[in-house]
């Protein structure tokens, strides 16, 4: 599974973008709007966005989070949707939440978006409701062996 996200706009504190399923590329699929931190020359721990480039997803199945959403998510949890391999970064987990201060570097989905020129954090909504929709499908990818990557290409 390739998942891409275009990073549309970019502010103050925080970068809005897309998710896409481009696995098949004369099919790709919308799954979710996204927001992570704001793009920086030099890393803040918690307030950096990861950088453009292409990374492997793999299941984390330990730590606060994935201890949280098992609780959370317990119809169909098996493990973070954790990006690896990233210089400088770790830890960056696709998850649930609303505006920048949900996230330290990790990409959070939703079904609505704020302008982030104007609501200067940005803004998703419907992240759960996102979240339930898209997890299942890139979980079991992973359950089933497939590799599963994500880029990220910066628009802005």
């Amino acid at each position: 599974m390739k998942l891409k996200v275009i990073r549309i706009n970019s502010g103050d504190d925080s970068t809005s973008g897309v998710l896409f399923d481009i696995t098949d590329p004369d099919n790709k699929k919308f799954l979710a709007y996204t927001i992570e931190d704001e793009k920086r020359k030099e890393k803040v721990m918690h307030e950096t966005r990861v950088p453009a480039g292409e990374y492997p997803v793999v299941l984390r199945k330990e730590g606060g989070y994935h201890n949280k959403y098992s609780k959370r998510f317990s119809d169909f949890h098996i493990g973070m949707l954790h990006i690896i391999d990233i210089p400088n970064f770790e830890y960056i987990l696709i998850h649930c939440g609303n505006t920048d201060e949900d996230t330290s570097g990790c990409l959070l989905v939703g079904d609505s978006q704020e302008n982030n020129q104007i609501k200067t954090d940005g803004f998703i909504g419907a992240s759960t409701q996102a979240y339930r929709r898209i997890y299942p499908k890139i979980a079991q990818a992973l359950k089933d062996g497939e590799e599963v990557t994500i880029k990220y290409v910066d628009y802005a």
